[in-house]
């Protein structure tokens, strides 16, 4: 050791009178140590950055690892949102600061699942990409499901996502990203946010308005502000680069990709049925799966023998389907890390528009179909076109503004209601009619609280008292004081009243017979030749029924008298 420091000591203070080269060459050294230490660190850093390091050095994170590479966020690296885009000091003092994981690591003292708990805000994340003012449009979404049955059935669902966002003050601000763009906070019972009893929106003049879920029995005296969270990015998109789907899901989606043969009988049931048992081990689960090709061999010889290949690759879709949302080592399957986005799976939207979260003044935080996405329209295989009914305006019956609407339109419905929607199998799910949606009243909504006994208890006086039928008179002689007036103010005067749609008002009998825009629109003794019956006659937005139409049309016929 001694002669080598002595070397050494020769080799960067050479003796006087050595050549050029001896003085040289110590510098050389240290300009090529220091290229090379700044290098290898360099390339080390960007390494320990890197999702293959993330998703493969740990032996905890194989899941996050495989999901993020199927994700839209494949091409951004793990560090970009669990780090943030920052500076390299910034960078280093936040990853410093979880130093204590490689020891946990180490000595295996994690608790699985593994969740994140100390996620970069999003604005430092999510908005260095994404900026939510600029989400502006809505946006088409296809969704394919196939049933249980033998063939397979398929069906896709079609709805408008009204991802709004934008800034207020450039007339914006509506839609999903609402959120967004507007402070609301929230308060969750539970790690993973998936139990919020209560909910903060701010107003634009500081003030706020608190909603309750009324069956949480929850005391907002008990909550401190410094406990709320504000509803950012991943409130919702919490699993957009991390999902683990559902069976049932997965299997769908395989099919309408064709890497499950949709002509295999009876495919997607028996696919689901064998994804949804929890397995021991992985091995267990690789042999249950291949188990279903010797089912085919028994049950459908006849197809198997004309189909190996076919169902031999079905076979090897579902084991990949389990290796992607199953995780034995680190305990994580669907049910795990539930996803936000929705209200099918997971409580996702109805974590607070669930209908029993309420204002002071009874009123919830909006639980409308349309309020995010318009109505979904269901078709089928041989349907050639499918027609999607959009809110393109027009003037909703006041029963509709009120924010309880859906909690209480089950119980409200009649057949007042074919003034604006097509009727036919009220309730049920043939698709028939626009009350008829499978969309709507096939699914079961498990986080709705549409039957929750302390909101159905507070929404008693609420519920709409049907309009009562207009009786004929009695006298033969309708008049316009007597019953046509309630007829026409009850019927039309959503729109004929101040709004004055057309410049017609009905709601007096001088602006009924002044008319509107086109005229006239009551001819007495001439029903044929008045243009409210002709409008009444053809399809208009709100159409009489055949007997209070003929009731108007005998009116006019009488001289259309007011008194």
């Amino acid at each position: 050791m001694k002669k080598l420091m002595e070397r050494l000591g020769n080799f960067f203070v050479p003796a006087p009178g050595s050549s050029r080269w001896t003085y040289i060459m110590p510098y050389l050294v240290l300009v090529i140590l220091f290229i090379a230490i700044f290098a290898g660190g360099t390339y080390g850093w960007e390494h320990t950055n890197s999702s293959e390091f993330c998703g493969t050095a740990c032996h905890t994170m194989p899941p996050q690892g495989v999901s993020h590479s199927d994700s839209p966020h494949a091409n951004v690296t793990c560090e970009e949102c669990h780090v943030g885009r920052a500076s390299f000091i910034e960078q280093f003092t936040r990853k410093s600061q979880a130093l204590h994981e490689i020891y946990y690591m180490t000595f295996s003292l994690y608790e699985y699942p593994i969740r994140a708990k100390a996620l970069r805000p999003a604005r430092d994340t999510c908005e260095k990409c994404h900026l939510p003012e600029t989400f502006t449009n809505d946006s088409l979404r296809t969704i394919k499901h196939f049933a249980d049955d033998e063939v397979n059935t398929e069906s896709t669902t079609y709805l408008i996502l009204k991802t709004g966002g934008g800034d207020k003050r450039e007339g914006l601000g509506k839609g999903i990203h609402w959120h967004i763009s507007n402070k609301v906070q929230y308060y969750a019972t539970d790690p993973l946010n998936q139990e919020i009893p209560y909910v903060r929106v701010y107003n634009d003049d500081g003030t706020f308005t608190e909603y309750v879920d009324v069956e949480a029995g929850f005391d907002t005296a008990t909550i401190a502000g410094s406990q709320l969270k504000d509803i950012d990015c991943t409130t919702c998109h919490n699993r957009v680069t991390h999902a683990f789907e559902n069976p049932a899901d997965s299997v769908d989606q395989s099919l309408s990709r064709k890497l499950i043969d949709p002509a295999i009988p009876s495919i997607r049931a028996k696919a689901v049925e064998v994804l949804n048992v929890k397995y021991e081990t992985r091995d267990d689960a690789v042999k249950a799966i291949a188990a279903v090709e010797e089912d085919y061999k028994t049950n459908f010889a006849d197809f198997y023998g004309q189909n190996t290949e076919a169902v031999q690759k079905a076979v090897t879709e579902i084991q990949a389907i389990y290796d992607r949302t199953v995780f034995h080592d680190q305990k994580v399957d669907s049910t795990t890390h539930p996803n936000n986005l929705g209200h099918i799976n997971t409580p996702g939207c109805f974590r607070c528009h669930d209908g029993k979260h309420l204002n002071a003044e009874n009123e919830a935080v909006r639980l409308e179909c349309n309020l995010c996405h318009s109505i979904p329209i269901v078709t089928g295989p041989k349907d050639l076109v499918t027609n999607i009914e959009i809110n393109s305006g027009g003037v909703e019956p006041e029963s509709h503004l009120n924010p309880n609407w859906i909690s209480l339109h089950n119980q409200s419905i009649n057949q007042t209601c074919s003034a604006c929607h097509s009727v036919e199998d009220m309730g049920g799910v043939s698709n028939t009619s626009f009350c008829s949606n499978s969309a709507c009243h096939g699914s079961v909504y498990t986080y709705a609280g549409f039957d929750a006994p302390a909101l159905r208890e507070i929404l008693k006086e609420q519920i709409p008292t049907p309009a009562p039928a207009t009786a004929a008179p009695s006298n033969g002689a309708a008049t316009y004081d007597g019953n046509i007036g309630e007829l026409l103010k009850a019927q039309c005067g959503a729109c004929h009243g101040a709004a004055a749609s057309g410049g017609l008002i009905v709601t007096t009998y001088a602006d009924l017979m002044k008319g509107g825009t086109d005229g006239e629109v009551i001819v007495p003794n001439d029903s044929a030749n008045s243009l409210l019956i002709k409008i009444q006659s053809e399809k208009h937005f709100f159409n009489l029924s055949a007997d209070d139409l003929e009731l108007v049309k005998q009116w006019i016929d009488d001289g259309a008298l007011e008194k």
